[in-house]
């Protein structure tokens, strides 16, 4: 459920108000979903129900499951407030999900948005979901990827300084990275990815002009990702690679640092763009936008975002293909 005091608990409603073609259930506060029915309008279509294990979510049409293996939240909860309470739950139902997904009883994961400021006065400190999945998953290699209708993006660094990121890439980074964008092409059903890396510099380092990065971390692993079949070229200049994606040259760009990566998906729309954790045991998608807290208990909520992470969640599990 993400944080509950943010725009999570309408977006999930919302979710489940349009029709779900799959059983679907909710790791996450009972309560807080009723009063956010309630607050919407929709208790006459739509109802919780509380479960005690995944399976036992039938995928009824108006019933919106609810598992929570922790403490019920407060029913005065005011949205749109950094609440410790909130923000402990949002990590408690994530864990309980990683660990049934584990289990073999989910297709996949989604996560709404958490509040990472709120979690860590619940005491728990993480950068954000990815680390905890893999932690928890017990997952060494993986990667953020964030896709909509128009561009695929992988992350080879994550959640660290700028100023840290230079000494943060090595060739097995770089390699590794361009072997997890192949694996996500594939799951997503191309046949034969392109995968582009940027530089990190501007130009591409141009010719050490600007960097050295290209020259003896880049440019080394795109040549060993080659020789193992894969079709990688680069190190492209990050100014221009994402527009040669959108227009249909390669099918996922490898970006070495959060924002380069992140403000090309995001320029064109938050509400079709879906982060996919890539290299976890099992299929996770999320949202591609934050708890939204000035906007949190007012109805005005869009789901756009959490449809095309569900949507994407099944076209990425094998037997939802087939069904």
């Amino acid at each position: 459920m993400g944080d509950a005091a943010g725009i999570s608990p309408e977006i999930i409603v919302k979710l489940f108000a349009g029709g779900l073609p799959h059983a679907a259930l909710v790791y996450g506060d009972a309560g807080i979903l009723d009063s956010t029915l309630q607050r919407l309008g929709l208790q006459e279509s739509l109802a919780v129900e509380i479960i005690s294990e995944a399976d036992l979510a039938s995928g009824r049409p108006g019933v919106i499951p609810v598992l929570n293996r922790w403490q019920a939240l407060p029913e005065n909860l005011p949205p749109g407030q950094l609440n410790a309470l909130a923000g402990r739950g949002s990590y408690e139902y994530l864990c309980h999900a990683i660990d049934d997904a584990m289990a073999g009883k989910l297709r996949a994961i989604v996560t709404a948005p958490l509040h990472k400021k709120a979690m860590q006065a619940g005491g728990i400190d993480y950068p954000g979901h990815t680390e905890i999945l893999a932690e928890r998953s017990g997952t060494s290699s993986y990667a953020m990827m964030l896709a909509n209708p128009e561009l695929r993006v992988i992350l080879a660094t994550i959640h660290i300084p700028l100023a840290q990121v230079s000494g943060a890439l090595s060739r097995e980074l770089e390699l590794e990275t361009i072997r997890l964008a192949q694996r996500a092409c594939l799951q997503a059903g191309i046949a034969r990815p392109r995968v582009a890396v940027a530089g990190l510099n501007p130009h591409a380092g141009e010719d050490g002009r600007f960097g050295q990065e290209e020259i003896d971390i880049i440019a080394p692993a795109i040549e060993q990702a080659r020789g193992e079949g894969i079709d990688a070229s680069g190190p492209w200049p990050g100014d221009t690679i994402f527009m040669r994606a959108r227009k249909g040259e390669f099918d996922i760009v490898v970006a070495q640092y959060h924002d380069q990566g992140l403000i090309p998906v995001k320029y064109l729309g938050v509400d079709e763009g879906v982060n996919v954790t890539v290299g976890l045991p099992f299929v996770r998608t999320s949202v591609d936008h934050g708890t939204a807290f000035d906007i949190a208990g007012r109805g005005i909520a869009d789901p756009a975002s959490l449809r095309a992470a569900y949507d994407l969640a099944l076209a990425m599990t094998p037997d939802s293909r087939n069904r």
